[in-house]
């Protein structure tokens, strides 16, 4: 079950877990917005989404060890810069949690833009302004227009201001570019309180000008009660609330795997980055974890999920590789054997990759208790020993991907004749039954196809909360033994509030499988695995792979598409079935792959739609409007480790929903 990871802010909102996994110490990592510029000038591109993952991912490594981090690429064009800050006064884990934010609310911009919290900055574009001081264009103040103050108090209230002002600039300056100061409120007028900062890469002379520039702007709008002022180079904010923490000396704070309270739908998308950056860097954060979800495990009758160690170990024989069933991004399935006779299948964790958070915190906190025949069950995991275990149902027919695209020399012999006479012809489609290896039947494919919609309908609608699985593809449906499709690998779910439209959160999962409004602005819905399945639809029936890889009439979205201008969809079924398939029936389900995989959000059918379409075979299924988006825009150069440029089957502006055109 490998799985493409291309980004690492991935994780899932566990508001339920807060009282487990938050430290509920006097902090904030005050996320709240207070400025917002997008630059939109670079069409997207998919150089660009990867340049911009990557520079992102390299920062996120930065930002944990100095509270700042700045990472750039230049080659191929569009360059993409990038700097990230945390505020001076920021513990760890608040700097943690700001940077999450911040990195999923730059995606409010399509590509280049400079963000501003109230704890934190991030900027991405396209040159570099690392010395940058001032951008008198898009230089942001904000004063407000609330005014506590008594209009015979306005004046000392000014001067205060002032003071306070010109002490947290002298500071700053003296200081690395960082500092608080404040009066507290006395003989009527109120207390003011500010910080300065400006940003590491700016030398001390080009800090001074910075902070002058913005001591000079918030000053101006006294007697408001805030001011910010928001440069290129700096930011500096006064309040009548004393909005920061007093620094501690002697280094950073000890840091826990956190959710917080508070935390939205949105900004909650932050818990295995965290654990990514935070967590994973000292070897005292994995036992804090492990503590903290063993609480989990003791809480509300949990605790029958528990498996110790050792008797997994032997259960696997000690992980020999005869039980290995396969290898993925965040680590390895072995086949195990319990002391009562009942086979599972052991997941072992790799420790040090974000999915170790991933799987734990989302398989055992968000897919415990849910079950349907087409989802894989979760029986368990093992925390405590020198790794983590899941533990899930066994399935003894593997991955769809592996019947789909398997080469078969065994049966070469026996299916040559079948493959139309050529002795090297790739033999798909095959699975092992009783036994004994044949070709998926139609019937097989209908049900299988039948089953992951069904799952993907309880995720979706069924289980109390919206369940978006965000990595529907061939590797991640397992075949039990009557073949019934189950979904499994739910690493990069996530939750979305009934109350919420979306979820605006970083690229992750597979090329080939991701929807455009998901690729171009990390904007997550249901309609997201929709497009999934309907890839997944047209590589069931055409027996072929979506590789990114492949253009021009050779992509199977691009094949089907033309076969369904022609009229022909029969056309795309697999050669392996020889015929031997309904055709009208057969026709409207690669219809229904096609509308799944529209590029306009709107255009596509719900999972319920497509379930009712499935089963009841006299209605008619609609034409679909738009040809499947073919997101091999983002072809990816294995030789130069980069994304090449898209020349082929690439949405035109046109072709992209509304919300996505520029």
């Amino acid at each position: 079950m490998k799985s493409n990871r291309e980004s690492p802010s991935i994780a899932l909102p566990l508001l339920a877990l807060s009282s487990y996994f938050f430290s509920l110490a006097a902090s904030d990592p005050r996320i709240t917005r207070a400025g917002l510029y997008c630059d939109n000038r670079t069409e997207f591109d998919a150089n660009f989404v990867l340049d911009l993952n990557a520079v992102l991912r390299e920062i996120s490594e930065r930002v944990p060890d100095q509270h700042w981090g700045n990472y750039s690429l230049t080659l191929p064009p569009p360059a993409v810069y990038g700097l990230a800050q945390c505020h001076g006064d920021l513990i760890d884990e608040d700097c943690g949690l700001c940077f999450v934010e911040s990195h999923d609310q730059i995606n409010l911009c399509t590509t280049f833009g400079r963000l501003y919290l109230d704890g934190c900055f991030l900027r991405v574009d396209g040159y570099d302004f690392y010395n940058e001081i001032v951008d008198p264009t898009h230089d942001q103040l904000k004063c407000s227009s609330n005014s506590t103050v008594p209009a015979e108090r306005a004046a000392e209230f000014s001067e205060r201001v002032d003071r306070v002002l010109r002490n947290v600039f002298g500071s700053a300056v003296l200081n690395k570019g960082f500092a608080v100061a404040g009066e507290d409120g006395a003989g009527g007028v109120t207390g003011v309180y500010a910080l300065a900062q400006c940003w590491s890469t700016l030398d001390a002379g080009s800090c001074r000008a910075c902070l002058e520039n913005a001591t000079s702007k918030a000053r101006s709008c006294a007697p408001g009660e805030e001011a910010r002022a928001m440069n290129a180079g700096c930011f500096l904010r006064y309040s009548t609330t004393k909005f920061y923490n007093v620094p501690v000396s002697g280094g950073s704070s000890t840091v826990c795997v956190t959710v917080a309270i508070a935390l939205s739908a949105a900004t909650a998308t932050s818990l295995v980055l965290i654990g990514a950056y935070i967590g994973y860097r000292k070897s005292s954060k994995k036992k804090r974890v492990h503590n903290s979800l063993m609480q989990l495990l003791a809480s509300e009758s949990k605790f029958r999920l528990y498996f110790k160690y050792e008797k997994l170990e032997k259960a696997t024989n000690f992980f020999h590789d005869s039980r290995k069933l396969g290898q993925g991004g965040g680590g390895s399935m072995y086949k195990g054997i319990l002391p009562n006779g009942k086979v599972v299948a052991v997941k072992r964790l790799v420790f040090n990759m974000q999915q170790w958070a991933d799987d734990l915190f989302n398989v055992v906190t968000l897919i415990n208790g849910i079950q349907h025949k087409n989802l894989i069950r979760l029986l368990g995991c093992s925390i405590e020993g020198p790794e983590s275990l899941l533990v899930y149902e066994y399935v003894p027919n593997k991955s769809l991907d592996q019947v789909l695209f398997v080469m078969s020399i065994a049966l070469c012999s026996t299916c040559l004749s079948k493959a139309q006479g050529h002795p090297n012809k790739r033999i798909e489609s095959f699975v092992v039954v009783n036994n004994a290896t044949r070709v998926l039947t139609w019937e097989e494919r209908l049900r299988i196809i039948t089953g992951i919609a069904e799952g993907l309908v309880y995720l979706h609608k069924g289980c109390g909360v919206k369940i978006i699985h965000r990595d529907i593809k061939a590797s991640n449906i397992l075949l039990d033994e009557n073949l019934e499709a189950k979904i499994a690998d739910f690493g990069l779910a996530r939750s979305i509030a009934p109350d919420k439209s979306h979820l605006s959160t970083g690229i992750a999962g597979t090329f080939g499988y991701m929807a455009p409004e998901y690729l171009v602005r990390g904007q997550l819905t249901e309609r997201t695995d929709v497009y999934a399945f309907g890839v997944l639809v047209l590589e069931i029936l055409s027996g072929k792979k979506n590789s990114t890889y492949t253009l021009g009439s050779r992509s199977v979205l691009q094949s089907v598409w033309k076969h369904f201008k022609s009229n022909n969809l029969a056309a795309c079924i697999d050669p392996a079935l020889q015929g031997e398939f309904p055709v009208l029936e057969a026709s409207n389900v690669i219809q229904i792959g096609l509308l799944c995989s529209q590029a306009s959000v709107d255009l596509r059918p719900s999972m319920s739609g497509v379930v009712e379409m499935l089963h009841n075979k006299d209605r008619a299924v609609p034409q679909p409007k738009q040809p499947p988006f073919l997101n091999a825009s983002a072809l990816y150069d294995k030789s130069s480790n980069r994304s090449s440029t898209c020349t082929h089957g690439c949405p035109t502006n046109s072709q992209l929903p509304s919300s996505l055109q520029a």
